[in-house]
């Protein structure tokens, strides 16, 4: 006798865009069966890849020696495996670079094995910071 089950439910909220819709997914054999309540087609894109292979961009301060400010903003130049975040953000807190930087200079190449390098998203120019070197 075959039992039958019903369909696997999730709710997820969408972060491709600004709405961030409510969107449920059914699942059978763990294939998707179905994807509603997303407002625009990327709720769905954004659905199949969480289930599948959910990946983020990482955004985080570094530290600068010499330079007017003591930290400067960094950002994955694309998404990264999510089971690798904590990962990078470890690697990143070892890092300083030295003044003066500038945006879109690569701060970490290749991130804990990724193949995505991070990069400096604001300017900081040689000076004397507020906090001690």
């Amino acid at each position: 006798m075959e039992t039958i089950l019903s369909p696997e439910k999730k709710e997820l909220i969408c972060i491709g865009c600004p709405l961030g819709c409510n969107v449920a997914v059914e699942l059978e054999d763990g294939q998707i069966t179905a994807i509603t309540g997303n407002t625009c087609p990327r709720g769905a894109d954004y659905v199949r890849k969480e289930l599948t292979d959910p990946k983020r961009i990482v955004t985080s301060l570094v530290r600068v020696k010499g330079g007017e400010l003591a930290v400067v903003p960094v950002k994955t130049v694309s998404d990264i495996p999510k089971g690798q975040v904590m990962d990078c953000i470890r690697e990143l807190k070892a890092v300083e670079l030295n003044a003066p930087v500038s945006m879109g200079d690569v701060a970490v190449k290749n991130v804990c094995g990724t193949g995505v390098d991070v990069v400096v998203t604001a300017n900081v120019e040689k000076g004397t910071s507020c906090i001690e070197e």
